[in-house]
């Protein structure tokens, strides 16, 4: 049965995490709407423009990342060791720092995907020490 409750915990860490992240980073979007404003400044009027489309660009390879991030934090908690969450955190945060150094833009989306995905892992993780413990 521990086993049985083991693997549901990690499954869980990691398809309910892949939802939750998606669900998050769409509700997160910015707006798309933007329209030609019209400042003021210095006695001055100036038309600006909207800024043009750019596709939203995607860090590559970062599903599999997330799915092996949840997996590991969640077994890390499974496992009576969650100080080694640490070394998750610092190894995906030194291995994507060139991508963000490079693109900021992707900053925010990076943040807001990992949280979500560190939440719902130790969120899956403690549940499964809950249910190991009943």
């Amino acid at each position: 049965m521990t086993w049985l409750i083991i693997a549901a915990t990690l499954l869980a860490a990691v398809f309910i995490g892949w939802a939750a992240v998606e669900a998050v980073l769409h509700v997160a979007r910015v707006s798309d709407n933007a329209e030609a404003q019209v400042p003021h400044s210095g006695g001055h009027a100036a038309t600006v423009l909207p800024p043009q489309e750019r596709p939203v660009e995607v860090l590559r390879g970062g599903t599999w990342i997330g799915v092996l991030e949840r997996i590991a934090i969640a077994g890390c908690i499974l496992a009576g060791q969650p100080g080694l969450i640490a070394a998750v955190v610092a190894i995906k945060g030194l291995g994507r720092w060139a991508d963000l150094q490079s693109n900021p833009a992707l900053t925010e989306r990076f943040i807001i995907g990992t949280l979500a995905s560190y939440i719902v892992a130790a969120s899956c993780g403690f549940a499964g020490v809950w249910l190991l413990g009943a």
